[in-house]
């Protein structure tokens, strides 16, 4: 493990993002870098895909939601 230096600005927006995503600092600033390094690394799929190929990955498996008539 080592140490990663990043701009005042963008550590504020981790911290804010903490209380969205339920993670704590270390770990959001962990996911994005994994998605970004998937993303660049994919870049014919979107997000929703990368994240859905990883939970698979992960053997999560969710049913898709059912639509709600208006």
């Amino acid at each position: 493990m080592g140490i990663v230096n990043i701009e005042d600005e963008l550590h504020d927006q981790v911290r804010l993002a903490t209380k969205v995503s339920c993670r704590s600092i270390n770990a959001q600033a962990a996911f994005w870098i994994k998605v970004g390094m998937l993303c660049e690394t994919n870049p014919t799929l979107s997000f929703n895909e990368i994240v859905a190929r990883e939970l698979a990955a992960a053997g999560v498996s969710a049913p898709p939601l059912a639509l709600r008539a208006a």
